[in-house]
């Protein structure tokens, strides 16, 4: 059975589309960008928006009763090659180890214009 997850506490969805979905015990979420969902303003600054989207990310999967320590797979979508080593840095702090299986893509853009998206698929 599908179940869909929403939450306040990770920017609404900006389309057609559920901010994360559950079957089978698995979270599969929704690209979640720096937006601070709170008062919609995104972060300045590569960090400022890696700590910020990893936030909600982390928020998404707590309304979903899961966690980041339950992460298997991420896919880190970054407007900016160069910047990964700071996205690293941040992304180690909100993951556990073991860390989950990535993927990191660059592209050319992402939703009104941010720096980074992030989507995860979780346990439960």
């Amino acid at each position: 059975m599908k179940s869909i997850i929403k939450t306040d506490k990770a920017p609404a969805a900006i389309g057609p589309y559920s901010q994360a979905v559950e079957v089978n015990k698995m979270v599969y979420t929704s690209g979640v960008i720096p937006v601070n969902p709170g008062t919609g303003e995104i972060p300045k600054g590569v960090k400022e928006q890696a700590s910020q989207a990893f936030s909600n990310l982390k928020n998404l999967l707590e309304a979903a009763g899961s966690g980041m320590e339950q992460v298997v797979k991420t896919t880190v979508f970054i407007k900016e090659m160069n910047d990964f080593g700071v996205i690293n840095e941040i992304y180690a702090e909100y993951f556990p180890e073991p860390y989950p299986a990535r993927s990191c893509v660059e592209v050319a853009r992402l939703p009104k214009d941010v720096l980074l998206e992030i989507e995860a698929i979780a346990t439960k």
